[in-house]
């Protein structure tokens, strides 16, 4: 059997192992899964591409009309 895998967490950096003793693996505590949820929102973290312009776009023909 292998040995079992060990890793950092992303957040703090503390030392974990893969296993049911880490519920919030790969985080190491449900505190340190919620910083890095924050870190998404607030747009600290993000993933790289293309900027997507926010604007909606001309009405066509098949858009949307508010209902009343």
């Amino acid at each position: 059997m292998s040995a079992p895998t060990q890793l950092a967490c992303p957040t703090c950096e503390r030392s974990i192992v893969w296993s049911e003793e880490f519920p919030f693996r790969p985080f190491c505590s449900e505190r340190c899964k919620m910083v890095d949820l924050g870190a998404w929102l607030t747009e600290q973290h993000a993933i790289p591409g293309e900027p997507v312009d926010s604007a909606p776009e001309a009405a066509g023909p098949d858009a949307a009309q508010p209902r009343d």
